[in-house]
């Protein structure tokens, strides 16, 4: 029988971990229990936590304890960690609705059935580190850490030469602090969290093994990458957002409808829970057939972030504005080259220009009387303008019910 470890493998999930050999051996020999933290930096998870939280589940079912910690208190400071400037300073009152509401969403990926001895549970930071005696702090915890080496870390060696402020240089301090009373008050003796996370993980791990002599380790998991190596989960709007107030299911489900064919079978191993062999049978489908490949990519998302019925909407009104394809590969397309785009990038110039409309006046009338959408949404501004990045997610652009057109990159 497969450890936990072997499906976060076979799935494709790991990118690093600590003391291998022995964390094998801790999940082969009885029910680990692991955290991932959260920081709410917004009221809502975007596809970023997706790859972290479909991990969580997985350790859950097969029989490991999650604990989702939301970081009220570190978000007070905020992470360096792949960050050129330092993030906005957010007040008490953000940081605490942005827990709430985050919580209500984590309910729909773990089980908090308190009668499972496996039960998920949420914990908050702020508990210990709001009002944190620092003087003590630093004796029992600061004392530990070496400044040498933390300046070798990731984190803080890309933000060195722009300027590092001393409120974040404690954030590795009070990420690893997190998992010393994450382990004192649950035995939690696992951190795991996205790949950006290492140097932070490590520490964590090396302070309880230094401080209380007990085996600790981090896991970490690959980030959300397309096959080209650049970040998935971005489109026209901003970030791609699990909350259907800000990414709606419609808008989701056409994101994973579009993603490269090489990213594919990918996806479908991160972030679904069909088996591997279906995965693999979809994955290898070829040209056209490819496309239901992605027809069940984004049906099996978008009913696990935003439920069956929501899932099930997306798909028919996809299919009747594709009448019946179901599929933005189905679509009329041009590929616009990046120094097409530099000479011209408005909206209304484009949709004249593939066809949708005879000219600019007439795509700007059709605009005025509401006849001009984006994606699932009406078209308001005249001086919108079309970027790479758009057209990089796929940028659908469609004329009443039926007339719709795809726009993307030139590779």
């Amino acid at each position: 029988m497969k450890n936990a470890l072997d499906i976060l493998r076979e799935r494709g999930f790991i990118a690093q971990t600590t003391y291998e050999d022995e964390l094998n051996k801790a999940f082969e020999s009885g029910p680990v229990t692991f955290y991932t933290g959260f920081d709410p930096t917004a009221d809502s998870l975007h596809i970023g936590h997706y790859i972290p939280i479909m991990a969580m589940a997985h350790l859950q079912r097969a029989g490991h304890r999650p604990i989702a910690l939301m970081g009220g208190g570190t978000a007070m400071i905020g992470d360096p960690s792949g960050k050129t400037d330092m993030r906005k300073m957010m007040t008490v009152e953000t940081i605490d609705n942005n827990v709430n509401h985050i919580k209500k969403q984590m309910a729909r990926f773990l089980d908090f059935d308190e009668s499972k001895p496996n039960a998920a549970i949420i914990v908050n930071n702020a508990d210990w580190l709001r009002n944190l005696n620092y003087m003590s702090f630093l004796r029992d915890v600061g004392a530990l850490f070496s400044v040498n080496r933390m300046l070798t870390a990731e984190c803080y060696k890309q933000r060195l030469e722009k300027g590092l402020t001393f409120l974040e240089f404690n954030y590795m301090l009070m990420q690893s602090y997190d998992f010393l009373q994450l382990f004192e008050k649950y035995g939690c003796s696992l951190q795991t969290g996205g790949d950006d996370q290492w140097s932070n993980m490590l520490s964590g791990a090396d302070l309880i093994r230094r401080k209380l002599e007990k085996p600790a380790f981090a896991l970490t998991f690959k980030l959300l990458l397309t096959h080209e190596g650049k970040k998935m989960g971005k489109t026209e709007k901003g970030a791609l957002w699990l909350d259907a107030e800000k990414t709606s299911p419609y808008d989701f489900y056409q994101y994973w409808r579009n993603v490269d064919d090489a990213d594919v079978e990918k996806c479908l191993a991160l972030l679904t829970f069909l088996p591997m062999d279906e995965v693999h049978r979809l994955g290898a489908l070829k040209d056209s057939q490819i496309n239901e490949a992605k027809r069940v990519l984004a049906y099996e998302v978008t009913k696990l972030i935003h439920g069956e019925e929501e899932a099930n909407k997306a798909r028919e009104a996809a299919e009747a504005l594709f009448g019946g394809a179901g599929a933005a590969g189905s679509a009329p397309t041009t590929e616009i080259s990046e120094e097409e785009l530099a000479e011209e990038n408005r909206l209304l110039a484009w949709a004249a220009k593939v066809g949708l409309f005879k000219s600019n006046g007439e795509a700007r009338k059709a605009m005025q009387q509401g006849g001009l959408y984006v994606g699932d949404d009406k078209a308001t501004d005249p001086e919108m303008r079309i970027t790479k990045e758009m057209l990089e997610g796929g940028l659908l652009i469609r004329r009443g019910k039926k007339a719709y057109h795809l726009l993307t990159l030139k590779k």
